[in-house]
């Protein structure tokens, strides 16, 4: 099927789909923040549309909950919308391989013009404040106009153009942003090596497009690939660019707000805190690199795309957690990592923190082989805490089937390994110092020992496809709406039978 053109187009076929939700009148002041909150808990969520908000003219707008469920998702990647979460995982398997084969053929398109140069304004009378950015938590040190931001930046050596999506909270009173990239990040590298070149680091930011680019900002592309690039190799066409008139970095032809200009190492101001995808607040008004805004350019009626993160679900929470899990699981396929039957990155650690696989056992070793390398490989390595092993009887997906295999089949004193010193995040609450963002993360091998694996006790419960034919053969008794059966009752492709 054919994907979206740009945001707009996005949010019409949204609308379409029965999906989306308009919100007339909220005021930016905390209450936009706290519907999306809520809108993040209701199964499923919709995506919302906040216009006529308090103190902007009508068709300045906010878009909140954009990828927070299958069917988004997968009209987002032009595939089928009525998949469900496992049927798009399915979907997805092996996909990341072969969008990092394909990104060369897909460098962005170079275009004269676009819908972003409707309205271009100098460095003098840039006004971020003009545009509703919400105070999205009551304890936030302030506006943020970037959540579904995609931050870019170039390496000085290679040319090579990253996009992140790295916070940005609005400074003095609209003329400036600051952007917190965190170390180990690629747009931090960049602006590093523009620091110790050039003094300063050419920098643009997009604070409205297509989603596509928010799931490329937001998760872990391979570093030797543009995200444009990777954009372009996952819906199969090239990202229209313009060049920028200041740095001439790509800007996306068709977003809603760009800014565009420098930032210096002398050049900080404090920022923070701001209520992260923990759950918790980070950051505790400590100096960040600021943007120098030279560029203004925005569409008429702009869209601002915000993904606030916050105590998990929210709003990016189920976007990260699919997309990393394919990764994660390409990945271990790539390095030979033999029989994975699943991965999923529960949104419960906000898509990072917990990370379960689920294998067919086939020799010594390989569980805690399979559980090592999920940590530690580029999806993963940044600020994950738990990794789970578990057999392919265990759904990953279902927490509770993960849990009891934990407390079934892992032996504390022999199944828990502590790796040390990895790489960890300035968000973290547990962290202690945060010039030093090392964190510590926990492998759990709750698969049967393999050497006991014709011996271990046998499951109580029925045969998978016994409980498919019961559940076909009795389908009235089961169709009673005052007692909904729950999906992961019926086994599916998620569980493997041999």
């Amino acid at each position: 099927m054919t994907r979206p053109a740009d945001l707009r187009d996005w949010i019409a076929r949204v609308e379409a789909m029965g999906e989306l939700q308009h919100v007339s009148g909220a005021h930016w002041n905390l209450e936009i923040g706290t519907i999306s909150e809520i809108n993040y808990r209701r199964k499923p969520s919709a995506a919302l549309l906040f216009d006529n908000i308090v103190g902007y003219p009508r068709g300045y707008r906010v878009l909140t909950g954009s990828m927070s469920n299958a069917r988004r998702m997968a009209m987002t990647l032009g595939l089928d919308e009525n998949l469900d979460t496992t049927q798009l995982i399915e979907a997805l398997r092996g996909k990341p391989r072969q969008w990092e084969a394909a990104a060369p053929q897909f460098e962005p398109e170079w275009v004269e013009t676009g819908p972003i140069l409707e309205n271009v304004v100098n460095g003098p009378d840039v006004d971020l404040t003009k545009f509703p950015a919400p105070l999205w938590h009551e304890h936030d040190g302030g506006r943020y106009i970037g959540t579904g931001v995609a931050v870019g930046t170039s390496d000085p050596d290679t040319g090579r153009i990253n996009l992140g999506a790295y916070r940005m909270m609005i400074q003095e009173n609209g003329r400036s942003a600051t952007i917190n990239a965190e170390a180990g990040k690629q747009g931090r590298a960049h602006y590093d090596r523009w620091f110790a070149r050039a003094g300063r680091a050419p920098v643009i930011a997009s604070f409205g497009h297509d989603p596509l680019l928010l799931m490329v900002a937001g998760t872990e592309v391979p570093n030797t690939i543009s995200e444009y690039a990777y954009a372009g190799a996952m819906v199969g066409r090239k990202i229209p660019v313009i060049r920028g008139q200041v740095t001439g970095l790509p800007m996306p032809a068709d977003a809603e707000i760009v800014v565009e200009g420098w930032i210096r190492p002398d050049r900080v101001l404090p920022e923070g805190p701001f209520g992260e995808w923990t759950g918790y607040y980070s950051g505790s008004l400590r100096p960040v690199p600021t943007m120098e805004i030279e560029r203004l350019y925005f569409r008429n009626d702009p869209i601002i795309l915000g993904t606030p993160p916050g105590k998990p679900p929210n709003d990016y929470s189920y976007m990260r957690a699919l997309l990393k899990s394919a990764m994660i699981q390409d990945e271990l396929h790539k390095v030979g990592i033999r029989d994975v039957r699943g991965v999923w990155a529960h949104e419960t650690g906000g898509g990072r923190l917990l990370i379960v696989v689920s294998i067919k056992q086939r020799y010594c070793g390989h569980s805690r082989q399979a559980g090592y390398i999920a940590a530690q490989c580029q999806a993963a390595a940044y600020m994950n805490r738990f990794v789970i092993v578990v057999d392919d009887d265990v759904d990953p997906m279902n927490l509770e089937e993960v849990m009891w295999a934990v407390c079934t089949r892992c032996e504390p004193s022999e199944d828990i390994e502590i790796m040390r010193k990895s790489w960890g995040s300035k968000v973290d609450p547990l962290l202690a110092d945060p010039t030093v963002p090392y964190n510590s993360r926990a492998l759990i091998d709750a698969c049967r020992p393999f050497e006991k694996l014709d011996t271990f006790p046998l499951v109580a419960q029925s045969a998978p496809a016994r409980v498919r034919e019961a559940v076909a053969k009795w389908k009235e008794l089961f169709a009673d709406p005052r007692f909904p059966l729950p999906e992961t009752v019926i086994p599916s492709g998620a569980v493997h039978e041999d």
